[in-house]
């Protein structure tokens, strides 16, 4: 079986929460260190454009976009289960929420009081101008709230969560974790990092001992894997997952189409479309580099186009 290889790097919200997924089922999984902003040429390469982090790549089979890749790893490894049956579909909602409104205004906040500048101590004004312009690239066309509406976004939403684990509760839906879980995790996870957060989050006890179950997850047994390595493994697989495009969704098998998320980071990948369901989106696609390789994207969240000749 080929290795789960996950681009991406230490400081990634939304690779913590997948790196929480291989922690809860104690997955070895390989680990490829991405760049925080572009240039990307290595991700270029097995993405065909999607430049977010982070990316699962199985043999030359790469998906894209943590709820897929978490699906992905469910089917991957059962148990435990990721999507429980006694977590009601509750847990989807509520993944998307956190995914969503919770994210972008923990991530933005926790940087506008100082966590970006904690994490980027050291590098030079010219590095901290280009990743700020990088970001702003990422985000074009979002709203940008100052620190007092972030701020009491935040007080509302850590309130719910707050509310939702008064009964003494382990995990958000009950005794056992589910996708809910990891998907408020991350948010909180990068709050942490900001130290002028800790009187925030200190008037969330229930929330802070919630986390401390989801953290001791881990990260299962991750080993280093360069990028080069990554990119031979795609270029010398010769399997595919099975995918097909089903009917009646309004575009043919073999149609050339482009794929691009809706809310940011809208580089659209193109390629030919070989899978398509509710669900998933599959466009097939040739690198130099890469040799030929299946990019796989969630249908939520994402815009799919025929191009124009």
């Amino acid at each position: 079986m080929d290795d789960l290889i996950l681009h991406q790097y230490e400081a990634s919200p939304f690779s913590e929460k997948v790196r929480l997924v291989m922690g809860m089922k104690s997955l070895a999984w390989r680990a490829v260190t991405v760049p925080m902003m572009m240039p990307k040429p290595d991700v270029v390469a097995l993405t065909g454009g999607y430049r977010r982090t982070p990316f699962l790549q199985i043999g030359a089979d790469v998906f894209c976009d943590s709820a897929l890749i978490c699906r992905v790893l469910d089917r991957h490894a059962p148990a435990p289960a990721l999507y429980p049956a006694a977590a009601s579909p509750l847990q989807h909602v509520i993944e998307s929420w956190a995914d969503s409104s919770l994210f972008w205004c923990a991530i933005p906040l926790a940087m506008q009081v100082g966590g970006l500048a904690q994490r980027m101590a050291g590098e030079s004004p010219e590095f901290m101008k280009a990743f700020a312009a990088d970001r702003a690239a990422l985000t074009v066309g979002r709203a940008r709230p100052g620190p007092a509406d972030n701020a009491a976004h935040l007080a509302t939403q850590l309130r719910w969560l707050e509310s939702l684990l008064a009964d003494g509760r382990p995990f958000l839906l009950g005794p056992v974790p589910c996708i809910a879980d990891v998907a408020a995790a991350q948010s909180v996870w990068h709050l942490r990092r900001a130290p002028l957060m800790a009187d925030t989050l200190a008037q969330f006890p229930r929330v802070a001992a919630w986390y401390t179950h989801v953290n001791a997850f881990g990260q299962g047994r991750p080993t280093p894997m360069s990028s080069a390595e990554a990119l031979e493994v795609a270029r010398s697989s010769t399997a595919f997952a099975s995918v097909r495009v089903e009917p009646d969704l309004g575009f043919e098998e073999g149609a050339r189409v482009t794929v691009a998320a809706t809310d940011y980071g809208s580089d659209p990948c193109e390629g030919a479309l070989v899978g398509l369901s509710l669900d998933e989106a599959v466009i097939e696609r040739e690198d130099e580099r890469a040799g030929r390789v299946r990019v796989h994207f969630p249908r939520l969240g994402y815009q799919i186009k025929n191009v124009k000749h």
